[in-house]
């Protein structure tokens, strides 16, 4: 099979309110294993919707051969039809209306060389361990967040697409299903563009994208080999930023004591005219030609001065802003050592054994199994958003949890609303700075949380979660580190080892469980659990 190049011309491309997120954008994506990164709302997705031609740019031109397949970011309750939600409905509406004797153009043209595309989804549902009895009209919402996205790769690996382009595709996937990914993606023979903050997942990536506001950058190699050109790049960006900062002062330096000797120089030649017998016209003469030649040093001495502000601004953006979370409040002293308290629980999913289990305050649990154990049902029900099917659960101080479908936030809300509402003893000013460290701009924390990207609604949650009051002693965080950019996840890496209390988080990101400092590990599967030291 050869696959062409994805190639932008000078694409430019502006939101509903008139911002360009991109301007004048020229790039060639060649068909080898690429990871395109970037912060969250730069538009990484919107990039991908215009590479898969799903969405027309305000200007210029994108262009390749072959046929893209994109599987759009999967946030929330999946919706529709399993079909659907791989990506493959019309098709297979299409296969069903020739079955029942129809004949149109359009269906055949929609079918292409796909007449086995029910066999071949079935397989991949097989392989991938989905449930022996679904089918592609039930309804997507039956599945858990790892079965939706196994279902929407199911419908990239039978598309028989040119080019795959997948946004954040290990998302929910458990760690052995990770790894089944992996194996897929190296086994691929066409374009492949990757959107993901995925370590592992990255690595294996032929080259890697970047995507800021200044445009796309290309580094050669997977993870690692961006990580070391990045510092590198960072490294010599901040030397040039000092440099600049000192030629700055310098050249201020240097306009202060040329005006201030040009002032003494104009105070003795008063002093002089006064003191000389000169006639008027001379010493008219000579204050006009003192007078011209101070314009002119003074209009040099200014383009220097531009000259060198600019070089300093051109520096200024060359350097990366790294995110940062502030730290939150730590969580109230309470009388008892003891703050989780399972005695026979049984989950209304998931695991069918009954789980026994104490935390003391301070204890880190990772929670780990694969995708429908019931890791999601577990900390709902520790956080009391869930009944048991039998047993207890008791919880001796204030829990909050982040949860995979963002319920703290509301669409129509903004960030910095529902902030207010989860911690409103806290001054509005202060909110907001907490929100822009987590790279959310004044401008974005005021617009509805529907209309903000992936990464974005998940900050806002991760900081309603946080800064909650009262603050929480009993931290739940169910894969924190989806969706978030590479600069946000290291900071919350940050956070997670200055956190106090007590922290149950389901993950399956290894740097990020590692960051954590779990003292145990509950591993989970349908049948069974196994609590163990880390």
């Amino acid at each position: 099979m050869t696959t062409h190049p994805l190639t932008l011309e000078r694409v430019t491309f502006r939101l509903p309110d008139g911002r360009a997120l991109f301007s004048d954008l020229s790039f060639t994506f060649d068909p080898i294993a690429t990871g395109l990164v970037g912060a969250n709302g730069v538009g990484k997705s919107v990039l991908a919707r215009l590479l898969a031609g799903t969405l027309p740019p305000t200007s210029g031109r994108c262009h390749g051969g072959g046929r893209v397949f994109l599987l759009p970011a999967l946030s929330g309750l999946p919706q529709g039809r399993v079909a659907d939600l791989a990506g493959v409905g019309e098709v297979l509406d299409a296969l069903d209306r020739i079955a029942a004797g129809q004949v149109h153009d359009e269906d055949f043209n929609c079918v292409g060389e796909r007449w086995d595309l029910r066999e071949q989804l079935r397989l991949q549902w097989q392989h991938s361990g989905l449930p022996a009895d679904l089918q592609p009209e039930d309804p997507a919402a039956r599945l858990s967040g790892g079965q939706a996205m196994q279902v929407a790769l199911s419908g990239a690996w039978a598309s028989g697409a040119d080019w795959l382009i997948l946004d954040e595709p290990s998302n929910h996937l458990d760690a052995r299903r990770r790894a089944q990914l992996r194996d897929a993606l190296q086994r691929w023979r066409g374009g492949l563009l990757v959107i993901s903050h995925d370590r592992e997942l990255l690595g294996q990536m032929a080259c890697i994208v970047e995507l800021d506001a200044q445009g796309l950058q290309r580094f050669g190699g997977g993870y690692t080999d961006y990580v070391h050109a990045k510092a590198v790049h960072e490294s010599a960006a901040q030397a040039q930023l000092d440099h600049a900062r000192q030629q700055h002062r310098q050249q201020q330096r240097h306009a202060r004591e040329l005006h201030e000797r040009a002032q003494q120089r104009q105070s003795r030649g008063a002093r002089s005219a006064r003191d000389a017998n000169q006639a008027p016209i001379l010493l008219g003469l000579q204050k006009q030609r003192a007078q011209a030649s101070a314009g002119r040093t003074a209009q040099l001495q200014a383009q220097r001065l531009a000259d060198s502000a600019g070089r300093l601004r051109d520096a200024s953006a060359g350097v990366t802003a790294s995110a940062q979370l502030v730290a939150f409040a730590p969580p109230s002293p309470h009388a008892s050592q003891r703050v989780v308290r399972l005695q026979g629980l049984q989950l209304p999913h998931g695991c069918r054994a009954p789980l026994d289990l104490i935390l003391q305050r301070g204890q880190r649990l990772a929670v780990m199994g694969d995708n429908g154990s019931g890791k999601s049902t577990l900390l709902r029900v520790l956080a009391g958003q869930l009944a048991p099917r039998a047993g207890s659960c008791d919880i001796g101080v204030p829990a909050a949890l982040l949860d995979q479908a963002l319920a703290t936030l509301h669409a129509g809300s903004s960030a910095l609303a529902t902030l207010q509402a989860a911690c409103p003893a806290i001054p509005v000013a202060d909110l907001r700075t907490r929100l822009a460290l987590l790279g959310l701009d004044a401008a974005r924390i005021e617009r509805p949380s529907a209309t903000l990207s992936a990464g974005e609604r998940l900050k806002a949650a991760l900081a309603c979660t946080l800064y909650a009051d009262p603050a929480p002693g009993l931290l739940l965080l169910d894969e924190p580190g989806n969706a978030l950019d590479l600069d946000a996840l290291h900071a919350l890496e940050t956070l997670l080892g200055q956190f106090t209390g007590t922290l149950v988080m389901a993950s399956h990101d290894p740097a990020l469980l590692q960051a954590m400092q779990p003292t145990h590990v509950l591993l989970m599967n349908e049948t069974d659990w196994t609590l163990r030291p880390w």
